[in-house]
C-alpha cells in the first residue's frame, strides 16, 4: 500500500479542487430566501459534492439544503469526518494582497479565503481517502464525510445533519490543530442591548468571533477623536469623510493575537464626550482586556486557561444599541455563572443580556482509544510531542460524541483562519493528506 506515493500524484488535482472551492464567496447571506445560507454556500456545498462523486463517493444533498454528505466504505461502525464550507466575510479588501475569492499560489503559499478554515483542510481529508482508495484498501468501517454550512454563525447546517440523519460512532474534523483538540471551551455569544438611543450612528465589525480590524467613524467632532486617537498612540485612517481606527484581525477564540478597533474607536470616543451608554460600557468596563477582569475577575482552570471575551460587532443609532460579544468559558466553569456576572456588570449601564448562541464545552479523555491512535499517527508521521491540547475555539467535534479536532495546523504553523490574506503552505498541506490517510487507514482497521 504505497498511499503517500498516491497523494503525491494526486496533489495538483487537489490544489485545482481547493481553488474551485474556495473561490466560491460561501459568506452566509442573511437576506437570503431561497436557500437556508445563501445561494454561494449552497453552491459549495454542491461543488464539493460534486468533487467527491467524481472520485467514487456516494454522496447526499439535503433536499433543504442545510448540509450535504459523502461516503465510502462498509460495516456497521462509521468513521465521520466533519468539514464546513462556509467562510468568514473577507473584511476589508484593501488589507489583502489579493481577491480573497480568486485563489492563487504565490511562493509556495495558496492565498484566499478559506484556505486554512476549512476548505483546505476539508479536501485534504477527502484526498487523503482518495489516495487509499486507488491504493487498493478495504475499509472495514464506512467513512462518511459531512459538509456543514452555518458553522462560523449558529451551526444550523450540522444541527439538522444531527437530528436528521446517521450519528457517526466517532469521528474528527480538520479544523484546528495539531497534535489534536480533545478539549474545547464553552462558547457563548450574545448582545448586549438597549432600546434607548445613541448621539452615535455607529455600524461596525462583521462577526461575534472574529475580531475587527478596522472601525469606521464618521460622526460629529471628528477632529477632536484624531487629537485623541493621536494621544491613545491608537493607529487610524481618514479620508474626506470618514476617520478609520485600525486594529488586527484575529479569531475571537485567541483575541491577545489581534488588536480590537472597536474598542479602541470606543475608548476614544468616551474620552471627548461621545454620549452613549454602550460606547461607556466598552470604555470603562472591557477597554482592551481580552479577558474581561472587571466582568468576571480572575475567571480560569487549569485544564483550559483564562477566560476570553471579544467585542466583534456594534451597532448603534438613534432608536437603539447593540453590543454583540463572543465568550470562551473555561471548562469547569458554569455558564450560569459567567452570564450572572455580565448580566450584573451592564446594569449599571442600562444594558440588558440577550443570549443569541451557546455551545457547551468538549472533553474526550486522553485514554480513548481514537485519541490514543491518533496520538501514534501523528507521532510516527511526524516524530512531534502528541500530547492532545485544549482550546477556546469551537469547532464540529463539539455536535457528536467520542469526536475530535485533528489538525490541519502544525506547531509553529502561522494560524491566519479569520484574517486578510489567509493562506496554507502547499507543501504542508501535502504532509496534512498524508497523515489524514493514515489515520484513516488505522481507523477503520
Amino acid at each position: 500500500m504505497d498511499y503517500k506515493k498516491r497523494v503525491e500524484e494526486l496533489k495538483d488535482e487537489m490544489i485545482d479542487s481547493i481553488i474551485k472551492v474556495v473561490n466560491i464567496p460561501s459568506v452566509k447571506d442573511e437576506n437570503s430566501k431561497e436557500y437556508p445560507y445563501g445561494e454561494d454556500i449552497d453552491k459549495a456545498l454542491k461543488k464539493t459534492l460534486e468533487i467527491c462523486e467524481s472520485l467514487g463517493f456516494k454522496t447526499h444533498y439535503d433536499e433543504e439544503g442545510y448540509y450535504g454528505y459523502a461516503e465510502i466504505g462498509e460495516g456497521e461502525e462509521m468513521l465521520g469526518i466533519l468539514g464546513h464550507l462556509d467562510v468568514v466575510p473577507a473584511g476589508e479588501i484593501t488589507n489583502w494582497n489579493s481577491d480573497p475569492f480568486n485563489a492563487e499560489i504565490r511562493e509556495g503559499k495558496l492565498y484566499g479565503r478559506g484556505t486554512q478554515d476549512d476548505k483546505g483542510p476539508t479536501l485534504a481529508a477527502i484526498y487523503a481517502v482518495k489516495a487509499l482508495m486507488d491504493s487498493g484498501v478495504k475499509f472495514n468501517k464506512r467513512i462518511r464525510f459531512i459538509f456543514g454550512t452555518d458553522e462560523e454563525n449558529l451551526w444550523g447546517g450540522i444541527s439538522k445533519y444531527m437530528d436528521n440523519e446517521e450519528i457517526p460512532t466517532f469521528g474528527f474534523t480538520p479544523d484546528a490543530e495539531f497534535p489534536m483538540i480533545h478539549a474545547e471551551k464553552g462558547l457563548l455569544q450574545a448582545k448586549l442591548v438597549s432600546d434607548v438611543g445613541s448621539d452615535v450612528n455607529l455600524s461596525s465589525g462583521n462577526a461575534f468571533n472574529a475580531v475587527p480590524d478596522k472601525s469606521k467613524y464618521n460622526g460629529k467632532d471628528k477632529g477632536e477623536l484624531k487629537k485623541e486617537l493621536d494621544k491613545l498612540g491608537f493607529e487610524y485612517e481618514e479620508d474626506e469623510e470618514s476617520i478609520y481606527v485600525i486594529g488586527k484581525g484575529a479569531h475571537a477564540s485567541q483575541p491577545h493575537n489581534g488588536i480590537n478597533a472597536i474598542a479602541r474607536l470606543c475608548i476614544a470616543l468616551d474620552n471627548i464626550g461621545i454620549n452613549s451608554k454602550a460606547i461607556k460600557f466598552i470604555a470603562e468596563v472591557v477597554g482592551e482586556d481580552y479577558n474581561g477582569k472587571n466582568i468576571f475577575g480572575n475567571c480560569e482552570d487549569e485544564p483550559s486557561g483564562k477566560i476570553t471575551f471579544n467585542i466583534g460587532m456594534i451597532n448603534l443609532d438613534k432608536n437603539m444599541e447593540e453590543v454583540s460579544v463572543d465568550i470562551r468559558i473555561p471548562v469547569t466553569k458554569e455558564k450560569s455563572d459567567i452570564v450572572e456576572n455580565i448580566k450584573e456588570k451592564i446594569k449599571d449601564y442600562d444594558l440588558k443580556y440577550e443570549e443569541f448562541d451557546y455551545l457547551d464545552s468538549l472533553y474526550v479523555p486522553k485514554d480513548h482509544e481514537l485519541i490514543k491512535t491518533l496520538r501514534k499517527v501523528y507521532e510516527e508521521e511526524t516524530e512531534l510531542d502528541s500530547t492532545p491540547l485544549v482550546i477556546g475555539g469551537a469547532t464540529y467535534a463539539r455536535s457528536m460524541d467520542n469526536c475530535v479536532a485533528f489538525g490541519a495546523i502544525f506547531p509553529g504553523q502561522e494560524k491566519v483562519e479569520h484574517q486578510a490574506n489567509e493562506y496554507i503552505e502547499v507543501d504542508r498541506l501535502m504532509d496534512v493528506t498524508k497523515i489524514y490517510a493514515k489515520a484513516v487507514y488505522e481507523l477503520t482497521r
